[in-house]
């Protein structure tokens, strides 16, 4: 049997996606043996037993300064921004991708602003949006904004204005003006792909998210990964960003489960 026509069973596949996590760590694991053999108080590849301990202080115990646990305080105060900062963008999103997926007078209007738009480099305004909005929480939550709707915009937009002939017209004929045509035509079926988009644009929200904590920041998990780098506190960045992405996992999969139970017949489609 060819290799193109073979396909693996539900417990093969998940043995298949586990085995690169595993390399990764027995590599890892290798590493960080040989290292500390030749030097115990080497902090480029720590030990699980460092790193460990780094969580159980960060996690577990209570700061000698503030009182807090830093890693839980870090992450509320960054996923409050990653949400805010997402849920703003997909609402932008969803309502110029709708006008400008449906009425063309609209799209003649808005889409080269929106394609521009999509077009500027988010870091490089960072500067701009520290001296317009100030250090606090909403230049934060506005580079996240300004990163990841655009896209989304330029994805909605597409998706409307693929929606079948027949179906615009039916409707039309059947008396319907354009709100009726947007909100009872295009929105229910605009709605999963804007989750799509949404989990698409998670890894540059948190990207940008992470840079401006690292810039501007009293508090926030990017904040602390550039704080301790300081003073090479592998075994504290290392679980910071493992934690990073499990969040995102989790994060992009209750999107995934969502879109699956709100819109079967979309997934059902092959998408």
């Amino acid at each position: 049997m060819r290799m193109i026509n073979r396909h693996p069973g539900r417990v093969s596949a998940t043995l298949l996606g586990l085995l690169p996590f595993l390399l990764i760590m027995l590599v890892y694991s290798l590493a960080s043996q040989e290292r500390l053999a030749e030097n115990p108080n080497d902090k480029l590849l720590p030990g699980l037993e460092q790193m460990t301990a780094a969580v159980d202080r960060m996690a577990f115990q209570e700061d000698r300064r503030s009182g807090d646990y830093l890693m839980w305080q870090d992450t509320t105060a960054s996923l409050a921004r990653l949400g805010m900062g997402v849920g703003i963008a997909a609402l932008l999103a969803l309502v110029v991708g709708l006008v400008n997926g449906v009425l063309p007078l609209v799209r003649a209007n808005l889409a080269p602003l929106v394609s521009a738009l999509s077009m500027v480099p988010p870091l490089a305004i960072l500067p701009i949006l520290f001296i317009v909005f100030g250090l606090g929480e909403l230049s934060k939550v506005m580079l996240i904004v300004i990163g990841t709707a655009p896209i989304m915009m330029r994805d909605v937009a597409q998706r409307a204005r693929e929606l079948p002939t027949e179906q615009l017209i039916k409707i039309q004929t059947l008396g319907a003006n354009s709100w009726q045509v947007i909100t009872r035509m295009a929105l229910p079926q605009v709605l999963p792909r804007l989750i799509d988009a949404v989990r698409l644009s998670l890894g540059p929200a948190w990207l940008f998210l992470i840079a401006a904590e690292a810039i501007a920041s009293t508090e926030g998990l990017g904040y602390r990964i550039f704080l301790v780098r300081r003073y090479l506190a592998m075994d504290v960045i290392l679980p910071y960003v493992i934690w990073i992405t499990i969040l995102a996992i989790v994060i992009d999969q209750c999107l995934r489960f969502a879109n699956r139970r709100l819109f079967p017949w979309y997934n059902a489609g092959g998408h």
